[in-house]
């Protein structure tokens, strides 16, 4: 089992930056698939990007160009480079995870089996 902690988000003008962290608890993080998703409100769960174990990532088609994942298995970390963000970028944004190597990119919410609580981006104008 694998425990997830979200860090990072906060309010920010559109346009701006915002970095997300995701903690991993477990040493083995490296043989994992992890992805983020966002939930905005009154809006089903969201596949933002993923990267697998081998390092490939896919993106959302509303986020490619502006963000970009990346993972540190040494430190057991995810990250999420967002930039120009938009009001639409507003959501809950939560990190997931699924054992397994070489996996498939997935945006499919039910196909990852540990989540963190999330944290919150919100972007005014």
């Amino acid at each position: 089992q694998v425990q997830l902690v979200e860090s990072g988000g906060e309010s920010v003008q559109a346009g701006g930056s915002l970095t997300l962290t995701c903690a991993a608890s477990r040493d083995t993080f490296s043989s994992y698939s992890v992805a983020w998703f966002r939930q905005a409100p009154g809006k089903g769960r969201e596949g933002v990007a993923v990267i697998n174990s081998y390092g490939t990532s896919s993106y959302a088609d509303s986020v490619e160009g502006r963000f970009t994942i990346s993972r540190d298995n040494a430190k057991t970390r995810l990250y999420l480079q967002m930039n120009d963000l938009k009001l639409e970028d507003t959501a809950v944004y939560y990190c997931a995870a699924r054992s397994g190597l070489g996996l498939l990119n997935s945006f499919v919410p039910r196909d990852y089996n540990y989540w963190g609580q999330g944290t919150q981006v919100t972007v005014s104008s």
